[in-house]
């Protein structure tokens, strides 16, 4: 696997090794010996898997509240992402900025979101879907979503037209939001 580190620290693209022949390919999408030498190491949890029937569709930006929050390994295996992490750290040096990332089918880059960052994702073509491990279990009462459109985060969305659940069209800005997540210093 190579493993590059984005411009939000701790946020890393991974990107598995293919091994290819005429009968199709094989890789590891996971192997916890290979990402603890990056300093990953996080114990995954759950599994989750979603499909986007639009193109366009967005989910985000999504996150877990502590005690519950989660790291995540999102990857795409059908179709293509606009895939967005967003840095909810209040204190950090890179608090509300943002790294996007194409995450495809084909590309077969996977993206890897430590705790304290919002997570959120936008289809680029019709019958998308998704794949993402987590390191802690769905906590309803700690879930918690901001507005995709958030003016103060400002993501640069792709020229599409924006299909957004009634859930993610009622999420409140981040100044509205309870988020609890503080940089501790010199952490990733």
């Amino acid at each position: 696997m190579k493993v590059t580190e984005l411009s939000l620290p701790g946020v890393k693209l991974i990107e598995p090794t293919y091994f290819e022949d005429f009968r199709g390919y094989y890789c590891e999408t996971y192997s916890a010996r290979t990402l603890h030498e990056y300093g990953i190491d996080d114990v995954f949890v759950q599994d989750n898997h979603f499909l986007c029937l639009t193109k366009g569709t967005i989910r985000g930006i999504h996150f877990q509240n502590d005690p519950h929050a989660q790291s995540k390994l999102i990857r795409c295996t059908r179709g293509s992402l606009f895939d967005v992490a967003v840095d909810l750290r209040k204190g950090s040096p890179t608090y509300k900025k943002w790294v996007s990332v194409i995450l495809s089918a084909e590309n077969r880059k996977q993206l890897y979101l430590p705790r304290g960052f919002g997570h959120i994702c936008m289809s680029l073509v019709d019958n998308t879907e998704g794949q993402y491990k987590v390191d802690a279990l769905y906590a309803p009462s700690h879930d918690r979503a901001i507005a995709w459109d958030d003016p103060e985060i400002a993501i640069q969305w792709p020229p599409i037209a924006p299909v957004v659940s009634p859930k993610d069209q009622a999420a409140k800005p981040l100044a509205e939001s309870d988020v609890n997540f503080v940089y501790a210093g010199g952490e990733g």
